[in-house]
C-alpha cells in the first residue's frame, strides 16, 4: 500500500495505491490517522482510481476514518474508484455515507 497526499484550497486529497486487506490495513490505518490529524481541511477526497484490491478489513479501515473525521465536521468523500472498489461501495452501501464525487 502506497499513500500520497497533497493539500489544496483546504482540500485533503489522498490517494490509496495498491491493496488494502488484513495486510496493510494497520500501515494505512496509522497512516491516514496520522495525516487527518495534522490537517486543517474540512473536506477529504480519497481517489480510489489504484485500488486493486479491498477486503472486508479494508472497509472497516475507512469506516474507522469516516468515523473519527465526522466527529470532527469533517467531510470524507470517494473518487476515481477502480472497478473493484466501486462494486465494493455499491455492494455494502458506502457511498451513503462517503459520496462519491466526479
Amino acid at each position: 500500500m502506497d499513500i500520497k497526499y497533497r493539500n489544496y484550497n483546504n482540500v485533503l486529497y489522498v490517494m490509496l495505491i495498491g491493496e488494502l486487506d488484513e495486510h496493510t490495513a494497520k500501515y494505512t490505518s496509522k497512516t491516514l490517522d496520522d495525516l487527518f490529524a495534522s490537517t486543517i481541511s474540512r473536506q477529504i477526497i480519497i481517489d480510489l482510481s489504484e485500488m486493486k484490491f479491498m477486503d472486508s478489513t479494508g472497509i472497516g479501515v475507512l469506516i474507522g476514518r469516516y468515523k473519527k473525521m465526522k466527529a470532527k465536521g469533517v467531510s470524507i468523500f470517494i473518487s476515481n474508484p477502480s472497478y473493484h472498489a466501486e462494486k465494493i461501495f455499491k455492494l455494502t452501501g458506502l457511498y451513503e455515507i462517503m459520496p462519491k464525487i466526479s
